[in-house]
């Protein structure tokens, strides 16, 4: 991984960029930035409507395109391993209308991880081939999107 420039994360944006310094981690940063996102999902899920809920992953993915492609322009590499904003999308969207209780966050976080790992099609091929923040974005909420369905059919089939 890219050594940081020295005073990389005091510039805001950078991060959140890089998860609120999860993405720091020597070792699976995204796995890392995931975990983070679980820990922020718990007051989103708690203090939101579904509604509320969506609106702010939307200003959150939206934002993220910018985010994402401010701090890769800094570091001079496209979707640096320590970038995991788009983690905290991808993880949020899996959990859209999530069925309560702490198995179906590890089952979403697991289901994120997946996919996000995985990258089936589109998603590796929008991997490839679209760059900058919109890129560095679009393979995780498409990950997420991913994730969700299989969690909606889940809790369809199980509650």
């Amino acid at each position: 991984m890219t050594k940081l420039p020295k005073g990389f994360l005091r510039d805001p944006i950078n991060f959140l960029a890089f998860g609120l310094g999860s993405g720091c981690a020597p070792k699976a940063p995204g796995t890392w930035g995931t975990a983070m996102a679980v820990a922020l999902y718990f007051p989103l899920q708690a203090y939101f409507t579904t509604s509320e809920y969506v609106f702010i992953l939307v200003v959150a993915a939206l934002a993220g395109i910018w985010i994402c492609d401010h701090a890769s322009k800094v570091l001079g590499v496209h979707d640096h391993g320590g970038i995991v904003w788009d983690e905290f999308v991808g993880f949020w969207l899996t959990m859209v209308a999530a069925p309560p209780g702490i198995a179906w966050v590890l089952l979403g976080f697991l289901l994120f991880r997946l996919f996000d790992i995985w990258k089936p099609w589109p998603i590796s091929w929008l991997d490839r081939r679209v760059h900058g923040g919109f890129g560095i974005m679009i393979d995780d909420v498409l990950a997420g999107f991913f994730a969700l369905l299989v969690m909606q059919l889940t809790a369809s089939l199980v509650l």
